[in-house]
C-alpha cells in the first residue's frame, strides 16, 4: 500500500521553510507508514523491524487505528482498510480460545505475543491484560468509523461486538480488587496487579463499560488508592515517571474538561495533567541534572524505551550505567540519556509550543536521517525510536541510534498527532456506548461525558 524510498525525508534540507502543519503532515505520514510496510499479508503487526519479530497484539490494534488516518488522509481507500480490518477480525474471532499451551488466547483475551505463522502464542509469554485492551481499543475504534449500511462493514461492526463482549474482566480480577497483569497457563494469574497511575486506565474504562462481564466502580477506586499528588518544578500533579503512561490511554479517550473522582477533588483533569507532565519532563530536560549531552529545552521524551545497555562506561571522568530497555522516567530516574523522540512528539496535543520547536530540533539532529535501506532494521519510518548522544559510540557516530523500530512507537505517534489535528480518534470513541458507560462507571462526569 505504500511505494515511498527507503530515505527517511526527515532531514533539515527537506524540511526547511515548511510551515508547521505540514511538518507534522510529514512526521505523521512517515510513522504511519511502518504498519502497511511491515504489515503481514493477514492484516497482522509485527511489533518491531527486528527480523523474525513476533506479532504484538497492541500493534495489531493500534494498525487498525492507524489505518483509518490514513483513510482520513488520502494515504490508503477506505475499502483497502475495511479489507485489513475484516481479516484481522476474523482471525482473531476464529483463533483458538483455552486455558491449554497451544492457543491464542483465553476468556476472550489474547497473549501479549503471537506466532506470525501459527496465530498462536509466541513462546511462554503471558496472557496480556493491558495489550488486550489495546487490541480491544483497535476493534471498537473501527466499529465506530466503518458505520455504513454495508454488508461487509457491518460484519464489522458484529465481529467487533462478539470480540468485546467475550472478554472476560471479571476473570482477570483473580480474586481481588484490582486487575492482574497477565495470566500463563504453567503457572496462573501473573502476582502483579494495575494499582497506582498507569497506563491502566483505559483497561478499566473498558472492563468498566463491558455489557457482558463490567467490573464494580469499587475496582477502579481500588486502582487509584496508590495515586501520587507531588509539586514538580512549581506543578502540582498526579506523578508518573515514563511520559507514556500520561499519553497512551489518551491516545483513545478524550478525557478534556472529565474527572474520576479522584482527580475532581485536586481541580484537574487527566488532560490537563498530561500537561504538567510534559513541562516537567522539558524542564527536566533544560536543568539535566545528571549532565547528559544534549538534553535542553528541545530535547527530551523520556520513557519506556530502548537503550544502548546494560553496560558501564566511565564517560569524561564519570561512571555512567546504561540500560537496554527500561521504563525510563523523571525527575526521579532511572534515567541513562536516553530519548524517545516519538514520545516527545506524543505530546503534541497537550503542549504544541513545546513539541512543535522539540520536532524542528530532532530534524536538525538528524534523528531519522540516517535510516536508510543498508541500515540495520531498515528505514526509521521518521525518527529514530531512541537515540542517546552519552554513551561513547565509534569515531564515525554522533550518538547511539536504536537499530530497530516498534508499533507501539509508531501507532501513538499517528494517532495523537491526528488527534492535535483534528480530533478523528477521540471523536469516534466519545460516540462509543462502550465507553461512555466505562467512563460513567468508573465515576468520570464533566464537560461532553454530561
Amino acid at each position: 500500500m505504500s511505494s515511498r524510498p527507503a530515505n527517511s525525508p526527515l532531514v533539515p534540507s527537506e524540511t526547511r521553510g515548511l510551515s508547521d502543519d505540514a511538518l507534522v503532515d510529514l512526521l505523521q505520514r512517515e510513522a504511519f507508514s511502518y504498519f502497511p510496510e511491515t504489515m503481514l499479508e493477514t492484516g497482522l503487526v509485527p511489533d518491531s523491524t527486528r527480523p523474525e519479530s513476533p506479532v504484538s497484539i497492541a500493534g495489531v490494534g493500534l494498525g487498525l487505528c492507524a489505518a483509518i488516518v490514513g483513510v482520513a488522509r488520502g494515504l490508503l481507500t477506505r475499502g483497502e482498510a475495511l479489507q485489513q480490518a475484516l481479516a484481522v477480525l476474523r482471525l482473531f474471532n476464529r483463533s483458538p480460545q483455552g486455558p491449554g499451551l497451544d492457543t491464542s488466547g483465553h476468556r476472550g483475551f489474547y497473549y501479549h505475543y503471537l506466532d506470525p505463522a501459527t496465530h498462536r502464542r509466541a513462546g511462554r509469554c503471558e496472557l496480556s491484560s493491558i495489550d488486550t485492551v489495546l487490541l480491544i481499543a483497535g476493534f471498537l475504534t473501527a466499529r465506530q468509523f466503518y458505520d455504513r449500511d454495508d454488508e461487509r462493514e457491518l460484519e464489522r461492526r458484529e465481529l467487533a461486538d462478539a470480540l468485546y463482549r467475550r472478554v472476560d474482566w471479571r476473570w482477570m480480577l483473580a480474586g481481588g480488587p484490582t486487575l492482574s497483569h497477565g495470566w500463563r497457563p504453567e503457572r496462573g494469574f501473573l502476582n502483579a496487579r494495575w494499582a497506582g497511575y498507569t497506563e491502566a486506565l483505559l483497561l478499566y474504562v473498558l472492563a468498566s463499560g463491558s455489557p457482558t462481564f463490567p467490573i464494580a466502580r469499587q475496582c477502579y477506586e481500588a486502582s487509584t488508592d496508590e495515586y501520587s499528588w507531588t509539586r514538580i518544578y512549581g506543578h502540582d500533579l498526579l506523578y508518573a515517571g515514563p511520559l507514556f503512561i500520561h499519553q497512551l490511554p489518551q491516545c483513545w479517550l478524550d478525557l478534556r474538561g472529565i474527572s474520576d473522582p479522584w482527580l475532581r477533588e485536586h481541580g484537574i483533569d487527566y488532560f490537563e495533567n498530561s500537561r504538567r507532565a510534559t513541562l516537567v519532563q522539558q524542564t527536566y530536560a533544560v536543568r539535566n541534572p545528571r549532565e547528559f549531552v544534549h538534553y535542553g529545552s528541545c530535547h527530551w521524551g523520556i520513557t519506556a524505551s530502548d537503550g544502548p545497555g546494560p553496560s558501564v562506561h566511565v564517560v569524561d571522568g564519570r561512571r555512567r550505567r546504561f540500560w537496554d530497555y527500561k521504563a525510563r522516567g523523571v525527575p526521579y530516574g532511572p534515567d541513562d540519556g536516553t530519548v524517545a523522540p516519538w514520545a516527545a512528539v506524543t505530546s503534541l496535543p497537550f503542549a504544541p509550543e513545546l513539541v512543535l520547536p522539540t520536532i524542528r530540533k530532532f530534524i536538525a539532529d538528524k534523528i531519522g536521517a540516517e535510516a536508510d535501506s543498508t541500515r540495520v532494521g531498515g528505514r526509521s519510518h521518521g525518527f529514530e525510536a531512541s537515540v542517546n548522544f552519552s554513551f561513547p559510540c565509534g569515531e564515525d557516530e554522533d550518538c547511539w541510534r536504536s537499530p530497530w523500530n516498534y508499533a507501539l512507537n509508531q501507532g501513538p505517534l499517528v494517532l495523537m498527532t491526528e488527534n492535535y489535528r483534528t480530533g478523528l480518534i477521540w471523536r469516534l470513541l466519545r460516540s462509543c456506548d462502550y465507553v461512555v458507560r466505562g467512563l460513567r462507571g468508573a465515576g468520570f462526569r464533566g464537560a461532553w461525558l454530561d
